[in-house]
């Protein structure tokens, strides 16, 4: 264990807002000095008076352990000798007023598990990674031109242990297990997990946050996370994670009003707090806090191997009256709604995390028509990998909800995002936002009888599948789980013994089978090269035709959705060209749980003109509620 100092470079270029690595300084950390074992404590206070660090290895003995403020900054530090891994610890800070608070470590690795509220010291160092392979062959492609199908999850409702009062969790290790065997059974290609980062409220699923630095305790150790990414990378599957910087818990423990006054959050409170969500807002124009915030992302690559972060609520960051009164928000310095330092900040990040890490992923979940949400820093963008297609995903929903005879009424609603498609890069998300607080589940937003829920659900997916953007599937929603979800239960896998839901799954696994094999429904995402309507406009029968095609036009795709109960006979279509289209997917198949109505699996063009085009063919019927999908 090597000694550590923080040196004055260290202060300079963290009051600079510029110390990517700040966090194997500022913590705790097991070291050597001057020969004696221990752990150098440090924290960033800058409105203390006196701070102490307490805990098992003094007995929490109050005034027993000073910190020594380095400088002007406002960091403190010291060594303590005989502290070692696994003993619990906080910082004892005296306020300006007088007054005393005791605060969890900003920067711990590790945390008490909750209700604890403790940091705990660890030690990062000595996990042995095999993901060489997967770590090359990511940074080697790009990632605009490869598949991204992800699904979303929350480890402690994955699966539980039955009979167990603890909670059940899987550990993250246990979770490895199922995860990897389920991705590679339905092939997605990443994992986002829900709520890692330590927070106290379960019921908050992970998006309130007290500790940023800490992987949360409810799984195991930092270690049993390595080993988790790790599994992953060996299987082929990428990580991200989602990051909240848009705000932080109020506990008493936590951020909030770290030394007695306002570190973290901005000290107005027009600007520092979230009226609706009763949480605190970092101060954005203050150095320090945007290094915290930035560093945190460079922890999570570095020590922990991650493919890239989803930005939560981006939009509540760049307006200052987002979920606001008036007389609860201050405009800018324009006399505008634009969150100026919050903008600058965003810039900032994507900008040196892209410069270090070019295939690493930044995700915004943005939900405005805020331009240019992926567009180059140097061309006054945000800089961001991909942005949440939110507009989509609303049309989609609310479209797909509908009583099959008022669907002509609202038909390009599924058109729409396409006219916008081009000017970010996107992924259509069909999150657990979608599945929770009276929402329903996805199968139960279908209108319908119960088989006709199924065939809805397996229609709008194949919709889903074929139209530009990456894709992202919360769990429970790839098998048709009929309740919504819930982090206090397991998945209903029990669900998987009904043939409809058998017929789901197996369903979903073929689109993605079928995503990732036809690379004309990922190479061109955001290019009208990529996508062409054949025939957008039949609203009076509810139907949308469409071609996904590369750029050598093999392996093209025809998309022909039947959004309503009625089957539709001798159905012409114009194609693009003569030769034979295959049919290789049919959502009403048995197999999926449809009624198995027999149709042709080959068509041959005629030089017939029809939508446009100088060829056409005729299917024999299209069945209700039902997608196909051709080849040619």
């Amino acid at each position: 264990m090597k000694p550590i100092e923080i040196s004055n470079d260290d202060q300079y270029l963290f009051a600079q807002g510029t110390h990517y690595e700040i966090y194997k300084k500022l913590g705790a950390h097991l070291c050597n000095m001057d020969g004696k074992d221990g752990v150098y404590f440090a924290t960033y206070a800058p409105n203390a008076e006196e701070v102490y660090v307490i805990g098992e290895f003094n007995e929490w003995r109050e005034w027993d352990k000073p910190l020594t403020k380095l400088g002007p900054g406002g960091i403190w530090a010291g060594f303590v000798e005989g502290a070692k891994e696994n003993d619990l610890y906080k910082f004892f800070i005296k306020t300006a007023k007088g007054d005393v608070v005791y605060k969890a470590d900003p920067f711990a690795n590790y945390a008490e598990k909750r209700p604890g509220t403790a940091s705990k010291i660890t030690n990062l160092e000595g996990y042995a990674w095999n993901d060489s392979k997967w770590l090359n062959e990511r940074d080697s492609k790009n990632v605009f031109r490869e598949p991204l199908a992800i699904y979303e999850c929350q480890i402690g409702s994955f699966m539980k242990h039955p009979g167990r009062e603890d909670g059940a969790y899987y550990s993250y290790r246990e979770f490895a297990d199922k995860i990897v065997e389920y991705c590679k059974d339905m092939r997605y290609t990443h994992v986002e997990l829900m709520g890692i980062s330590e927070h106290p409220f379960d019921g908050s699923w992970g998006y309130q946050v007290t500790g940023y630095y800490a992987p949360t305790s409810r799984y195991g150790n930092p270690k049993d996370f390595m080993y988790l990414v790790d599994t992953l990378h060996q299987n082929g599957i990428g990580v991200i994670l989602d990051w909240v910087p848009a705000h932080f818990a109020k506990d008493a423990h936590g951020l909030a009003d770290f030394d007695g006054g306002a570190v973290f959050e901005h000290p107005d409170p027009r600007l520092g707090e979230h009226p609706e969500w009763g949480t605190k807002i970092f101060n954005y124009s203050n150095n320090e806090v945007k290094n915290f915030l930035i560093a945190n992302v460079f922890y999570w690559i570095e020590e922990f191997h991650i493919d890239g972060i989803r930005v939560d609520a981006v939009a509540s960051m760049l307006y200052l009256d987002y979920g606001k009164k008036d007389g609860q928000w201050v405009p800018n310095k324009y006399g505008g709604n634009k969150n100026l330092d919050a903008i600058e900040f965003f810039k900032h990040l994507n900008s040196i995390i892209h410069k270090n890490y070019p295939q690493f992923m930044t995700i915004a979940e943005e939900s405005t028509a805020w331009p240019k949400v992926t567009g180059a820093v140097e061309d006054d963008g945000l800089g961001f990998t991909f942005k949440w297609n939110m507009g989509w995903m609303h049309d989609f929903c609310e479209y797909m909800k509908l009583d099959p005879f008022f669907r002509k009424d609202n038909h390009y609603a599924l058109t729409f995002a396409m006219s916008y498609n081009e000017y970010e890069n996107y992924i259509l998300p069909l999150s657990h936002d979608e599945v929770v607080h009276l929402k329903c589940s996805m199968v139960e937003k279908m209108p319908g009888f119960k088989i006709d829920k199924y065939a809805n659900l397996r229609l709008g997916y194949t919709f889903m599948f074929g139209h530009c953007g990456k894709k992202l599937l919360f769990m429970g929603q790839e098998f048709g789980q009929e309740r919504e979800w819930s982090e206090e239960r397991e998945l209903d896998w029990f669900m998987l013994e009904n043939p409809l839901n058998a017929g789901m799954k197996k369903y979903v696994g073929k689109l993605l089978d079928m995503y990732r094999d036809y690379p004309c429904l990922y190479r061109e995402d955001n290019s009208w090269k990529g996508f062409e309507w054949i025939n957008a406009d039949d609203k009076d029968r509810s139907t949308y035709s469409f071609i996904r095609r590369t750029e050598d036009d093999k392996r093209c795709l025809l998309f022909i959705h039947n959004m309503t109960p009625m089957a539709w006979e001798n159905y012409k279509l114009g194609v693009p060209m003569q030769g034979e289209y295959k049919l290789v997917l049919n959502s009403n198949d048995v197999e999926f749980g449809g009624t198995g109505v027999e149709i042709e699996t080959v068509y041959k063009a005629e030089k017939d003109f029809c939508d446009y085009k100088d060829y056409s063919i005729t299917l024999d019927v299209i069945p209700p509620y039902t997608a196909l999908v051709l080849e040619f």
